[in-house]
């Protein structure tokens, strides 16, 4: 489940098993105190945190932001977070752009956001994994979104959280084969997931919004992740228009249930 602030007291109410983890975004939290700062604490005291972070603007053209990172690595450190994610993207130069940018699929920058992984990771002093993005467009291109993505992984030697929406939503905006694309990826480079709902703009248009339920096109995708590349720690995104706890947690309930039901075929793919 995400750590939203608009879930505070539904997540404190919630019975200790109603789901495996929680994800934050640091961003949001760093210096916040107060009933906020003891609710935040209590929870990550209850649940393993993970944390997802937003405005690090891994491939962007200004220096990382080394302050920020140092006190991202003691919120990291405080709460015992065990996985630290950022996107493959980019969203500041001079200033926040407040919106998660696509970075060209070329061999420079492939160089330039994994050099800039390799140092967050020393900052941070830990691994971390990055997000395939939802893009609209692309900047400029001498590979693929899979081939760039496998460059920027080997090169900066770290993980992937696999967002299984962004796959299903890339594939239908630029005609690609969804599951032809989960296949080149490397399994053993793979974190954890993400799953979250989109706006059907177009039969060939969707939107990543993470502000609905899941569609069943990308439960059915999720299934097929997890057969393909083994079940791994799995987040519900949901950003805005939050239903009832209880609905979140209905399709927290399929995500387990699709784990479960892929363990045997995982456990047979692998010996």
């Amino acid at each position: 489940m995400g750590l939203r602030r608009s879930l505070l007291d539904a997540l404190l109410a919630a019975p200790a098993d109603a789901f495996d983890f929680l994800e934050c975004a640091p961003d949001n939290w760093i210096g916040v105190g107060g009933r906020l700062g003891e609710a935040l604490a209590e929870l990550s005291q209850r649940h393993p945190l993970s944390c997802h972070g937003l405005s690090l603007s891994l491939g962007g053209p200004a220096p990382l932001d080394v302050d920020f990172l140092t006190r991202t690595r003691g919120f990291l450190d405080r709460h015992r977070v065990a996985m630290y994610s950022e996107h493959l993207s980019w969203c500041s130069d001079g200033g926040h752009l407040y919106e998660l940018l696509p970075l060209p699929f070329t061999a420079e920058a492939v160089q330039h956001v994994a050099a800039r992984i390799r140092q967050t990771q020393d900052i941070l002093g830990r691994r971390i994994a990055v997000e395939n993005a939802s893009y609209y467009a692309v900047p400029a291109a001498d590979m693929d979104e899979a081939g760039f993505i496998n460059a920027v992984l080997e090169e900066a030697d770290c993980d992937l959280l696999l967002d299984v929406n962004n796959v299903y939503v890339n594939a239908i905006n630029h005609g690609y084969d969804a599951r032809e694309f989960l296949a080149r990826l490397p399994s053993a480079r793979i974190a954890s997931y993400h799953v979250a709902g989109h706006h059907d703009e177009a039969v060939d248009l969707k939107i990543d919004t993470h502000g609905m339920p899941v569609k069943d096109d990308v439960w059915s995708l999720l299934a097929h992740t997890y057969a393909r590349h083994g079940v791994r720690p799995t987040l519900l995104e949901r950003d805005f228009n939050f239903p009832p706890l209880a609905e979140l947690l209905a399709e927290v309930g399929q995500i387990r249930q699709l784990q479960q039901a892929a363990v045997p075929v995982t456990a047979s793919a692998h010996g």
